[in-house]
């Protein structure tokens, strides 16, 4: 991977993570169009997704801080019950995550038919948002946690939205717009930053030789500063509720990966 196709993949993770049109389906579309070599896709994928969650972490700073410092009082404050449910939404993850790893590194080889009927379904699901009446009341729920976790997991799948599986099933199950929105980025952030660990200590591990850092830190450096302007924009667009135009996006883009794989 050269560092020039490092920075546009790198560019295309930031701008895709915070839109429910999936960024790692992006990046495996991208990737197959550069012609980029898959033999270290994971690794890449998985640094560049780091990169954007510490671009959440700058936008959501200041919440995530309160958050940390009540959960720290050890009281059964407003703040410990919202981690106890990202605690509760991780579990889906965590399990595929243990006893699933080498058939989601399997699914990372640019298989666009893969990519493009999870597009498809991202597009349904997204699609059903807009028929269904979703301007819940609830605040996010622990069994509606659990729930988004789930969505959550099913979106290893390169194509399948991680964020736009997780808002969607948080809509219909009738919970706020504006909690849906914020809960979806925030429960994301602890299973990708424990993924990138764990990556980060196989590539520190790897024989110099084996390993080409240059292209990772440029893509991880794109990746953080395009996702960190893209969350700043595009979150109210979410949660606005303007998702009608991101299926029809989603849906686009899936056929036509089908059609020209």
């Amino acid at each position: 991977m050269s560092l020039l196709e490092s920075i546009i993949l790198g560019i295309i993770q930031g701008l895709t993570e915070f839109l429910p049109v999936s960024s790692s389906g992006h990046l495996e579309i991208g990737k197959v169009l550069l012609n980029v070599e898959l033999e270290e896709s994971l690794s890449f994928t998985v640094m560049v997704h780091f990169a954007t969650v510490l671009s959440t972490i700058t936008v959501f700073f200041k919440e995530i801080k309160i958050l940390f410092f009540d959960v720290l009082k050890f009281k059964w404050n407003p703040s410990t019950k919202y981690f106890v449910k990202i605690l509760i939404s991780m579990i889906p993850v965590l399990i595929v995550g243990i006893f699933f790893q080498d058939k989601v590194e399997s699914l990372f080889s640019g298989n666009l038919v893969l990519v493009g009927i999870a597009l498809l379904f991202t597009a349904l699901l997204l699609f059903l948002t807009t028929l269904v009446k979703t301007e819940g009341t609830k605040k996010i729920p622990f069994s509606d946690a659990f729930m988004m976790g789930l969505a959550q997991a099913l979106a290893v799948i390169p194509g399948l939205s991680r964020s736009g599986s997780t808002i969607a099933t948080g809509l219909l199950l009738k919970n706020k717009r504006d909690d849906v929105a914020r809960f979806s980025f925030l429960m994301v952030l602890i299973p990708i930053i424990g993924a990138a660990l764990l990556k980060l200590l196989d590539l520190i591990e790897a024989p110099a030789g084996n390993v080409n850092f240059l292209p990772l830190i440029a893509g991880f450096l794109a990746a953080y500063i395009s996702g960190y302007l893209a969350c700043k924009w595009m979150i109210n667009i979410v949660k606005r509720g303007k998702l009608i135009w991101f299926a029809i996006y989603c849906g686009s883009v899936g056929m036509i990966s089908i059609i020209f794989s």
